[in-house]
């Protein structure tokens, strides 16, 4: 028999909001969810224009009084996903995560290392599920990276490459995504790295499963008159002994969304771009390169698993978000049912969303400090 679907609300994301959208989308593709409520704007007018253009059938004036009302009916909602500017994060997540609601959260976890500890505590202590959407270790094609690289296909890791660059900021900060994101109150201390630096920084984490040592971090802001960074370069140490680079930037021409990962071992090489996101590049050692491609010859379980439609049917950004909204579908099903949660999911946890947090406190107490060597 068919679960019945997980009833679902969202905070923020009105008909405005390029991610609400997205989140929206996500959540439909597999089937899993049913959005029946919303608070979708901090201004009650909106956010009661929004529900009705959207056709939810319930629609509140603050993520409180969401919270209260949904937690008190029989047919609350049983997730509720939220996709507001970082410092909203943690008040309305533990909102829910205190009455037993689950979580879905957009990355960063919080503005602060302060919020982001108790937001922690607090998801610890709950009977509730917390997943954070790093969307981008959703791809078919990370995932068979990331089993070439635990079966050893790369050999001993030796250089973790990434770099996430855009240009849309180059000129001045205008519009509503950008305003929030250049202010320190509603964004937290980290600007590019704290909005693309850390999707960056964990999905190098993913794939490669290496730990961060230590990191010595240059942050600019090039922009006019900004008080958070546009561009940072970060020299990363992993532990046991591997090196790389992170370099993320929203102020670099002719970048509209450049992610790309490069991962070496003493027995090969991968090759990952988000804009070619079907395919990986990998090559042993002294051997011709070779292409590999989603749901394609050599597709580990990991891609297939990934993947809805056959290979050359090209599937991209908004199904890997969608990957991890069916596993946390998974996972919100045991759940419901009492039973132990699948031991294969994948999505980014309250664990990740942390460790993203220190990985920017780093780079900005390094950058602070003259590029200084710093653990986070």
């Amino acid at each position: 028999m068919a679960e019945a679907p997980i009833r679902l609300g969202m905070v923020g994301g009105g008909t405005d909001a390029f991610i609400g959208g997205v989140h929206r989308i996500a959540s439909r593709i597999d089937g899993h969810y049913a959005l029946v409520a919303g608070a979708l704007s901090s201004t009650p007018d909106k956010a009661h224009a929004s529900a009705e253009a959207l056709g939810l059938p319930r629609s509140y004036g603050s993520y409180d009084e969401m919270a209260e009302a949904e937690a008190a009916r029989d047919d609350g909602i049983e997730a509720v996903s939220i996709v507001t500017p970082n410092h909203v994060h943690a008040p309305a997540a533990i909102a829910f995560l205190e009455r037993g609601i689950h979580v879905i959260c957009d990355k960063p976890l919080t503005a602060s290392m302060e919020d982001a500890e108790r937001l922690a505590d607090i998801a610890r202590a709950s009977s509730a599920l917390f997943m954070l959407t790093h969307n981008y270790t959703g791809y078919p094609m990370i995932r068979q990276a990331r089993d070439m690289v635990a079966a050893g296909d790369l050999g001993a890791l030796r250089l973790v490459n990434v770099e996430y660059v855009q240009d849309w900021m180059t000129g001045p900060a205008e519009g509503k995504q950008a305003e929030w994101r250049v202010d320190p109150a509603r964004s937290g201390a980290g600007g590019a790295i704290g909005d693309i630096g850390t999707h960056a920084y964990n999905l190098a984490c993913f794939v490669s499963g290496l730990t961060l040592d230590r990191l010595a971090a240059d942050l600019d802001a090039f922009g006019s008159g900004r008080a958070l960074d546009d561009n940072a370069h970060v020299m990363l140490r992993w532990q046991g002994g591997a090196k790389g680079m992170l370099w993320c930037s929203q102020v670099a021409p002719g970048n509209e969304n450049t992610l790309r990962l490069r991962l070496y071992g003493d027995k090969g090489g991968l090759d990952w771009s988000q804009e070619e996101p079907n395919k990986l590049w990998f090559t042993p050692f002294g051997e011709p390169k070779r292409l590999l491609t989603r749901a394609g010859a050599g597709a580990t379980q990991g891609n297939l698993d990934a993947s809805r439609i056959p290979g050359g049917h090209p599937e991209g950004y908004l199904e890997a978000f969608a990957n991890l909204y069916s596993d946390a579908a998974r996972a919100i099903h045991a759940h419901r049912a009492g039973t132990a949660l699948p031991d294969d999911l994948l999505f980014p946890t309250i664990d990740d969303g942390l460790d993203g947090m220190r990985f920017i406190d780093a780079c900005v107490r390094s950058s602070a400090s003259d590029s200084a060597w710093v653990t986070p």
